[in-house]
């Protein structure tokens, strides 16, 4: 409901920054989802099919355009399909086993591409093209920040890698995703860090 609050707030050409914001609400809301089934633990018989579920509506607006506030923003992205359906990897691989892997690769992409997305539009800084997608320095360096707090938090409450294994886990981010063709690095960044966290405390 949000989010449709924010399209119809900024729903004219001359916002069409603020169009991504309603996206990007959803974007950063989904990842308190997988905080709140690691709380509640939450069976896996009901997490994945949830999940699975989700990414087939998110497919499904995305051919469809039910609701234009999750995929209206001016470009072709199958970004959200692509997240719900590493949610739902992440899911069927470690769950729940390996809660703080799963809240890792979510959580790193729900707040640090999501923020980044936010913030980078709205002030001037240096930018770069990457395949064609314009990269600015203020949404990239806000991708490591966030995505470093992250981490680190997820690292000191659950005894997780070490500070050099989370700047690599960082940088490694942040590069992923500044590979956004199509919305890619919503699949290619949640994955990259789950993986690189899983290696990096030793886990299988």
């Amino acid at each position: 409901m949000a989010a449709i609050a924010i399209r119809r707030r900024w729903n004219g050409r001359e916002h069409g920054s603020q169009r991504e914001w309603s996206r990007k609400l959803v974007h950063i809301g989904s990842g308190a989802v997988v905080l709140i089934a690691w709380a509640f633990a939450i069976d896996r018989r009901i997490a994945i099919p949830a999940a699975a579920t989700i990414t087939l509506l998110a497919a499904l607006n995305h051919r469809l355009r039910v609701l234009p506030a999750v995929e209206d923003v001016g470009r072709s992205s199958y970004g959200t399909v692509a997240y719900g359906a590493s949610i739902t990897l992440l899911l069927w691989q470690f769950w729940p086993s390996q809660p703080a892997t799963v809240t890792a690769g979510v959580l790193v992409m729900a707040l640090g591409d999501g923020l980044a997305g936010l913030l980078g539009p709205l002030w001037p800084s240096p930018s770069w093209q990457v395949l064609g997608q314009r990269r600015s320095l203020l949404g990239t360096s806000t991708m490591a920040c966030a995505s470093l707090m992250v981490l680190s938090i997820l690292s000191l409450a659950g005894g997780g890698p070490a500070w050099p294994q989370l700047l690599l886990i960082t940088a490694a981010a942040t590069l992923l995703e500044q590979l956004a063709v199509a919305g890619i690095d919503n699949l290619t960044v949640p994955l990259g860090v789950a993986w690189l966290w899983q290696q990096s405390t030793g886990l299988s």
